[in-house]
C-alpha cells in the first residue's frame, strides 16, 4: 500500500496540511517541525510526487538555468561547473530541481525560455550572463515572470535583481597593481562588446591609465573573437611590435592559460618579457607555470546569491529589485614582474 501524507502526519504527530506545508518549505513552519516530518518522510520512505502537486499548487519546485550559448561548450569553462554548484546547494536544501537549458543558438535558447514560461516548467529563472542585446531578459520583464541574473543588466537594471562583482573597480585595482609595478604599456586582451562583464572590465582598465596619465593605446586591446581565430599569431604580432606591452590584463583565466602556452612556445618568459593577470582564479591557476596572478570572483558565492535571490522572487513576488555585490579579491602569484619605469 502506497504511503500517503497521513501517513506522515500522524508519526509526525501533525497535521496533513503541515505536512504539506513543510514539503513546500514554508517559511512560517518552525525548524522544530520541519525536522519532525522530514524525520517521519524518512522513516516512512514517503517521497513526494511533485509533478502531481505543481499541478495543485501551480509550482514546479524547479529552477530553471539558462546558459549564454550550447550548455556542452558552455561546461568546459570551469567559470559555469562552480556557478551551478552553489546554486545546486541553495536548491537541495529548498528541494528544488534545477532545469538545464540546452540550446545551442541564441534563438534555441530563447525558444527554450519560452516553452519553460508559457509551459510552467520552472518557478523561476537565472541568467548565467548578461549580454548587452538580449531578447531572454526582456521577455522575462514583459511576462513579469520571477528571475535573477548573475552579472549586471545592461539596460533596465533598476528593474531587475541580479549579482554581480564590482567589474569596474575591481579591474581598475588590477591595472593599478601593474602600474605600480613600473609598467606603462599594459595590453587588455579578450573584450567582446556583446558581454557586459568584459565592457565593466574594460572600463576599469581605461580609468586606471587615464588616473595614471598613461594614453590608451587601441593596439593594445584585443577582441576575443581575434583570440578565437588566430590566438596565437595575435600573441606573436603584438609582443613582437615596435613597443610591444610588458603587462597584459586577460579577461579569464582558460584565456591567460591560452596566452602562457603561446608565449612559451614563442619563447617569450611570463614574468621577465611580459606580466599576465587575469580573472576568475580556477583551481589550475597555482599549478600553471609560473602560477597565474588572478582574481578571485568568488564564483560559489555568486551562484548561492543568485539562487537566494531567485527564492526571495518566487516566495514574494512583489518585493523590490536588488543588487548584490560579491567581493573580488587578487591572489598575487607569480606571473607579475616589476620592471623599472619608463
Amino acid at each position: 500500500m502506497a504511503i500517503t501524507i497521513k501517513d506522515v502526519a500522524r508519526i509526525a504527530q501533525v497535521s496533513p496540511s503541515t505536512v504539506s506545508r513543510v514539503i513546500a518549505n514554508n517559511p512560517r513552519i518552525s525548524e522544530e517541525t520541519k525536522r519532525r516530518v522530514r524525520e517521519a518522510m524518512d522513516e516512512l520512505g514517503y517521497h513526494p510526487n511533485f509533478q502531481a502537486r505543481s499541478l495543485v499548487v501551480k509550482s514546479t519546485k524547479t529552477f530553471g538555468i539558462i546558459m549564454p550559448n550550447s550548455a556542452t561548450k558552455v561546461l568546459e569553462n570551469p567559470f559555469f561547473p562552480e556557478v551551478l554548484r552553489g546554486i545546486s546547494l541553495v536548491a537541495r536544501e529548498h528541494r528544488f530541481g534545477i532545469y538545464l537549458s540546452t540550446g545551442a543558438t541564441q534563438d534555441e535558447i530563447y525558444e527554450e525560455v519560452v516553452q519553460m514560461v508559457q509551459g510552467r516548467r520552472v518557478d523561476g529563472i537565472i541568467l548565467l550572463y548578461s549580454k548587452t542585446n538580449d531578447r531572454v531578459m526582456k521577455y522575462l520583464l514583459d511576462e513579469d515572470f520571477p528571475f535573477t541574473v548573475i552579472g549586471r543588466p545592461f539596460v533596465n537594471a533598476e528593474r531587475i535583481t541580479y549579482v554581480d562583482n564590482d567589474n569596474i573597480y575591481t579591474t581598475k585595482q588590477v591595472t593599478k597593481y601593474l602600474i605600480d609595478k613600473g609598467h606603462r604599456r599594459i595590453s587588455f586582451i579578450g573584450v567582446n562588446t556583446e558581454d557586459v562583464f568584459t565592457i565593466d572590465r574594460l572600463e576599469g582598465y581605461k580609468q586606471a591609465l587615464e588616473e595614471a596619465d598613461i594614453s590608451l593605446n587601441e593596439k593594445y586591446i584585443v577582441h576575443e573573437m581575434t583570440m578565437k581565430e588566430n590566438g596565437k599569431q595575435t600573441i606573436l604580432e603584438i609582443l613582437s611590435g615596435h613597443y610591444p606591452p610588458t603587462a597584459m590584463v586577460v579577461i579569464d583565466d582558460f584565456l591567460a592559460i591560452e596566452i602562457i602556452s603561446y608565449a612559451e612556445d614563442l619563447n617569450i618568459n611570463v614574468p621577465d618579457d611580459v606580466s599576465i593577470v587575469s580573472f576568475n582564479n580556477i583551481m589550475l591557476a597555482k599549478h600553471m607555470k609560473p602560477p597565474l596572478t588572478s582574481v578571485d570572483i568568488d564564483i560559489f558565492n555568486l551562484g548561492i546569491e543568485a539562487a537566494n535571490c531567485l527564492l526571495e522572487k518566487i516566495q514574494e513576488p512583489e518585493s523590490l529589485p536588488k543588487r548584490i555585490t560579491i567581493p573580488a579579491k587578487m591572489i598575487e602569484r607569480k606571473s607579475c614582474s616589476k620592471i623599472d619605469s619608463e
